[in-house]
């Protein structure tokens, strides 16, 4: 819902039939060498960011589950807890692992190590894995020193042979010389359950067939109208109730809408969001919005967001418990971006003052002006964005929420984004109807199935997810 700042190397175009690079292995155990670089040079830094090229110079093919890669460092003061993450991998970060081990006893330059490992894939004779761009941070997003930890290399910016990292091949260490103080063997690599939760456990449907912001039954189904002030969006702005209305869109057919309004000042920008109860978290979401790449009235141009979105609020600068999926619609562009621009954005955390996101976004630039089925799928470490029927985007690793969320439609204005006239102008946003069931995944095919089933039926308001 911010500024947007994609965590992670470029992405390339290598691919997984990799190019041979010749080795002289001492033996067949000795077939396998690391090649890596970092990306974070400092003495601290906020992440360390260890890169990898396993090369395989031997003679047969190496399954890559039986593969581990230790990078020794030396733990903060205060015994912190650390977070890994893939931000890219040429193998794909879905297949890559990350676990944190003790050396013991620990030397002056190691007493911790990220083991990194592969729940599947194969490395051919003479091939790579290509870069596994790879990091890991402190769990309090304080800054870490790094100039004191064994497996560093600050001048290591182009891959290069480098023995201050392990490799394991099924349990032997094969290439690497470890410090001083052992380790212990490898540990297994932990599979990811990728499986869809077993059967839906309760759904929310709305209808949206209020008669207007002040009906008691939008209390009742736990939604809430917003109107305290603060952000996102142009400091000041407003966030009155009478901007939120049930229109009927067709035949008898009512929508939530959404309206937002400025004159170019603060005092004269006014912005609206209706969000439910924070008892959300795994499974499927879906929405038909309807989006607009101009005002109803008044001059075009103003950086507006539109929005369907699930957030946990932050409880602090870089919340690790904080977690937010964004469908956001920019028709003027806004962020850097010139023209009309759709994104799908998961978030980690961030911090306000100075700026850091930790997130991943994917976008489409191009106009989505009338009405299209959202659909958001949170299952099995894996967050699918999906619109009118395609898939959008794919996230996961650490972008995957954690703690329960409320879901959220808002119509606003970008800070700085207001085009420089003094007419008033008048923007909307509608929603037909909001579907949601608890630990299901549902294609967006069968999402539609079953709303126009409710809708045959005359069921306006369904809600069987238990409260947190």
């Amino acid at each position: 819902m911010r500024r947007k700042l994609l965590l992670g190397g470029l992405v390339s175009a290598m691919l997984l039939a990799l190019v041979g690079v010749a080795a002289n292995p001492a033996s067949a155990q000795q077939s396998l060498r690391l090649q890596y670089k970092t990306s974070a040079t400092g003495a601290t830094a906020d992440q360390v960011e260890p890169w990898f090229n396993l090369v395989n110079g031997g003679t047969s093919a190496v399954p890559l589950s039986g593969v581990r890669i230790r990078y020794y460092f030396k733990a903060d003061a205060g015994s912190p807890q650390y977070r890994f993450a893939c931000s890219w991998a040429v193998v794909s970060c879905s297949t890559v692992t990350g676990t944190f081990g003790t050396l013991s006893p620990g030397t002056a330059t190691a007493d911790r190590y990220l083991e990194v490992g592969f729940t599947s894939g194969n490395l051919a004779v003479g091939a790579q894995t290509g870069d596994l761009q790879l990091r890991f941070y402190r769990a309090d997003w304080q800054r870490l020193t790094q100039s004191d930890d064994y497996s560093f290399g600050s001048a290591r910016t182009t891959y290069a042979d480098w023995t201050k990292v392990t490799v394991y091949q099924n349990g032997a260490l094969v290439w690497g010389t470890s410090p001083s103080g052992g380790g212990g063997d490898p540990t297994p690599t932990p599979t990811p359950t990728i499986s869809n939760p077993p059967g839906g456990s309760g759904v929310v449907f709305d209808d949206f067939t209020y008669n207007n912001a002040d009906d008691p039954n939008i209390s009742a189904h736990n939604w809430t109208v917003r109107t305290n002030s603060g952000g996102p969006g142009v400091p000041g702005a407003s966030w009155p109730k009478q901007n939120v209305t049930f229109p009927t869109v067709s035949g008898t057919n009512k929508a939530l809408q959404l309206k937002a309004v400025t004159d170019g000042t603060s005092s004269g920008t006014q912005q609206s969001e209706v969000l439910h109860q924070r008892k959300f978290l795994e499974g499927t979401y879906a929405a038909r919005v309807k989006f607009s790449d101009a005002p109803v009235s008044g001059p075009d141009g103003d950086h507006i967001v539109q929005t369907f979105f699930t957030i946990t609020p932050l409880a602090a600068d870089l919340d690790p418990n904080y977690s937010e999926q964004d469908f956001e619609y920019l028709p003027n562009g806004g962020w850097g971006e010139p023209a009309n621009i759709m994104y799908a954005t998961s978030w980690e955390t961030y911090r306000n003052e100075p700026w850091q996101a930790v997130n991943v976004h994917t976008e489409v630039r191009q106009s989505y002006a009338g009405w299209h089925d959202l659909v958001l799928q949170v299952s099995g470490g894996q967050i699918r964005y999906y619109i009118d029927g395609a898939l959008f985007a794919e996230h996961g690793g650490e972008y995957y929420p954690e703690t329960v969320q409320s879901v959220n439609f808002n119509l606003w204005f970008i800070s700085g984004g207001l085009v420089g006239s003094s007419t008033s102008r008048n923007y909307v946003q509608q929603v037909d109807w909001f579907y949601h069931s608890k630990n299901e995944v549902v294609a967006p095919a069968t999402v539609l199935s079953r709303v126009n089933n409710y809708r045959s039926a005359s069921t306006a308001w369904v809600d069987t997810v238990p409260n947190p």
